[in-house]
């Protein structure tokens, strides 16, 4: 008895794992089914809008606030110069390259890199004092005076983070497949995702500052921090393939900007951003 128990249990067995052999080969298990051990890599382009912010600048016989500052970015339209690897930071730019550590969850290291342009063409309210050293602009500027300074003719201050304002990031996303929501068959042809995340990094900006009437200077500085969140939709086709869109916003901490060739001039800001991101990538196990 025992024997024919344990034979019907083997029979029983191998029976089952030629049917699920059988099944695999009718119904092979899709590329897209899962992602734990796949890495992924993108390349894309941003535009961006930010707040308007408080800009605080200080040093030897000067100390003073400009405030509510009004900004833009710099875009240059698609062209060349996003694959041309001698010009690639020349536009507004993301790389990302991630893990994901279960079918859900990815972490990932990337460079965000806007372009931060002060509007030139602006009356902006100031608040503090600028020394003798600088005849031109001498004055105490009450903050309840509401004084204004004309920005426009560039004598008093040009300042931009041109190359840029660069955000270098990590982050941790999720990724859910909504392919049946849009009845797709065959997920390993055509599958659609979407994610949200959530980062932090610092901020490694190349200042284009001339204040003052001093010398223009332009150098790059770890100057602060950011934190941001995006949503974002994933279109992935033949399994290794995908084109994403996010919508990136977060906020920005400088207190550390360098202006001028003397390190005692410093300048801080903090303001908040929002990227529109298109970006081209793949995803492939390791």
């Amino acid at each position: 008895m025992k024997k024919i128990v344990l034979f019907s249990f083997l029979t029983v067995c191998v029976l089952s794992q030629t049917i699920s052999a059988q099944e695999k080969a009718v119904n092979p298990e899709k590329y897209t089914a899962h992602n734990k051990g796949k890495m992924y890599i993108y390349w894309g382009g941003n535009r961006e809008s930010f707040s308007k912010s408080d800009i605080h600048f200080k040093g030897p016989d000067y100390d003073f606030t400009l405030y509510d500052v009004a900004a833009e970015d710099k875009p240059k339209g698609w062209q060349i110069d996003y694959v041309n690897p001698s010009r690639m930071t020349i536009p507004q730019t993301n790389f990302r390259i991630g893990y994901f550590i279960n079918d859900h969850y990815n972490i990932s290291l990337g460079l965000d890199h806007m372009k931060y342009v002060m509007i030139q063409n602006q009356t902006a309210n100031i608040g503090g004092v600028v020394g003798a050293s600088y005849p031109n602009f001498q004055g105490t500027y009450l903050e309840s005076g509401n004084h204004t300074i004309d920005l426009s003719d560039e004598k008093f201050l040009t300042f931009e983070h041109t190359d840029g304002l660069n955000y270098v990031n990590t982050e941790i996303s999720r990724v859910d497949d909504v392919s049946k929501l849009f009845h797709l068959p065959n997920t390993d042809k055509f599958q659609v995702n979407i994610t949200e995340g959530i980062g932090g990094g610092f901020l490694y900006p190349k200042t284009n500052a001339k204040l003052l009437e001093k010398e223009r200077h332009d150098d790059f500085h770890v100057s602060g921090f950011g934190l941001s969140a995006k949503v974002g939709i994933n279109l992935t086709f033949f399994k290794y393939f995908f084109v994403q869109a996010e919508l990136k916003g977060g906020y920005i901490d400088m207190p550390d900007i360098r202006t001028t060739f003397d390190p005692a001039d410093r300048a801080s800001q903090h303001f908040y951003f929002l990227q529109r991101i298109i970006a081209f990538g793949g995803i492939f196990k390791i």
